[in-house]
């Protein structure tokens, strides 16, 4: 029986096996755990569906491989051997009558090509060299075989869903750029300075190595894809948050006592987001394709680290929520996140995204947006300092708000008309005035 890629998620017609759980002759029950994979939505562990043992296993670890593809092969109890046997002989006479019937298409093409078809394919081989090759999103094993080769990506064709590289398109290439490399050594010999490979530092006595899988690697996609795709543009507001630090200390400590979980700024902070994403909805937008698309739902997406990975699950519908319900589902989603138990459903749906630099300390930061979202904003730490006010200067509690925006949805108008949306929310909680429930 084959095991296929299940679909984990609306939008994931992918994943990457991070571990097998199992080896080939481990016997395995119903809705056992066989691997962990990664999507650029969430991790989660794939389960067999029938009880039996298996037989082989098709997809190495850090292997992208599309949605329904299989993974591995389980011997269940009671199927028939012949039916298998007999599946292998129709594939086979499929490849064969398809590979008959490619080998007519060949020779007729040669058979009925002129001088006047061939200043046609000419032209069609032009057109088609300035089309690209492929989607441009690579996995992490074509990015690792392409680096370890210098091979050139955007040369590559892809064959995979939507144009993607696939492991067979990458080692294709290799085979084809290493036989151009023994063939032509001439031309080897006259590649310039500026077209030599970089140079990497080849480690000394002493060093160590950290291998980059999983879901660091995944993260690694995420951020080159949104960094080269997206134009960022930048921008910072200091607020004053000595109303909101007042408010949060007169009712943190019942808080805590009545509900079981702390009640943080960040609650508040994201519920001034929420709000002023109401107010200038273009914010809550992503760029597809030759269109803006903005979003009727406010979902925030939140950051949470552990150890070398990074979550990003979502708080949805936050403009209706309020700030205790924010705060509870910060709470459930960071405990989630931190246990790994984060589904695919938590991850889905996010429309811009907040994060919560200040918890280390950081008091300016500019974050890489979350693709395909049109911004994010950084909370950084709520700092004591001296500033005028009416030609005095007091101590008030201040904070830097730091936004990231994709410039080819949003320029410097409409940005700073929502920061002073936020700041003036954030200066505006008061004790008598700021609802908690």
């Amino acid at each position: 029986m084959e095991l296929k890629m299940p679909k984990l998620g609306e939008s994931v017609h992918e994943g990457t096996i991070e571990q097998w759980l199992v080896s080939v002759g481990d016997t395995v029950e119903e809705y056992d755990p066989i691997c962990e994979v990664i999507t650029d939505k969430v991790t989660a562990e794939v389960p067999s569906t029938h009880a039996g043992t298996i037989q082989s296993i098709e997809v190495e670890e850090g292997e992208t491989v599309s949605v329904g593809s299989v993974i591995c092969h389980l011997e269940v109890e009671g199927e028939e051997d012949s039916s298998s046997a007999s599946t292998e002989t129709e594939e086979e006479q499929s490849e064969a009558s398809d590979a008959s019937s490619q080998d007519r298409e060949d020779q007729s093409e040669q058979t009925s090509t002129t001088p006047s078809s061939a200043s046609q394919a000419t032209t069609s081989q032009s057109q088609a060299a300035s089309q690209p090759k492929n989607n441009g999103r690579y996995s992490p094993v074509v990015f690792r075989l392409a680096s370890e080769h210098d091979i050139d990506l955007s040369q590559v064709k892809g064959t995979g869903f939507e144009g993607r590289v696939t492991k067979k398109d990458i080692e294709k290439a290799i085979q084809t750029g290493n036989n151009n490399v023994h063939s032509e050594p001439s031309q080897q010999s006259q590649t310039s300075p500026a077209q030599s490979p970089q140079e990497t530092i080849a480690p000394q006595d002493g060093d160590s190595t950290i291998p980059v899988a999983g879901v660091r690697k995944q993260i690694a996609n995420n951020m080159v894809r949104s960094a080269t795709e997206i134009p960022h543009g930048w921008m910072m507001v200091e607020a004053d948050a000595t109303s909101l630090v007042n408010t949060r200390n007169h009712y943190k400590a019942d808080f805590k006592k009545k509900e079981g979980y702390n009640l943080t700024y960040f609650a508040f902070f994201i519920k001034a987001v929420a709000e002023s994403l109401k107010e200038y909805p273009l914010l809550n937008s992503s760029w597809q394709g030759d269109e803006i698309v903005v979003h009727k739902d406010i979902n925030i997406s939140i950051a949470v680290a552990d150890e070398n990975k990074l979550y990003v699950p979502v708080i949805k519908h936050a403009d209706e929520k309020s700030i205790k319900g924010i705060a509870r589902e910060v709470n459930e989603l960071a405990t989630k996140a931190r246990q790994q138990k984060l589904t695919a459903e938590d991850m889905r749906g996010g429309t811009f995204t907040v994060n919560s630099t200040g918890t280390f300390g950081s008091v300016s930061s500019m974050g890489i947006i979350n693709h395909p979202q049109a911004a994010i904003l950084q909370v950084e730490s709520i700092v004591k300092k001296p500033v005028v006010i009416d030609d005095m200067i007091a101590i008030r509690h201040m904070v830097n708000l730091c936004i990231s925006i994709d410039h080819r949805i949003l320029d410097g108008l409409l940005t700073g008309r929502f920061m002073q949306a936020v700041k003036k929310r954030v200066e505006q909680y008061s004790i008598e005035h700021t609802s908690i429930y």
